[in-house]
């Protein structure tokens, strides 16, 4: 096996191990308070990526929650 190809499949294992733990691990959600501390931005910063439509966010309870997993794709670019 060549270096290319045991690299190859190590991705594919990691890749594999990462859905499974993740299907394993409910999304969980975020207060802005909370989104803030993890990404270390200001809350107005926040507020603005929400308002133009770069970061969804949950109005549903009266106030902002975010899922940590679309935090995790927005900062993932």
């Amino acid at each position: 096996m060549s270096n290319y190809e045991s690299t190859y499949r190590t991705n594919e294992l990691l890749t594999e191990l990462l859905a499974t733990v993740k299907e394993d691990k409910p999304d969980e959600w975020l207060t802005i308070n909370e989104v803030s501390h993890y990404t270390k931005l200001s809350e107005p910063t926040i507020r603005r990526y929400i308002k133009t439509g770069k970061l969804k966010a949950s109005k549903e309870t009266g106030r902002l929650l975010f899922k940590k997993s679309n935090i995790d794709r927005w900062l993932d670019g």
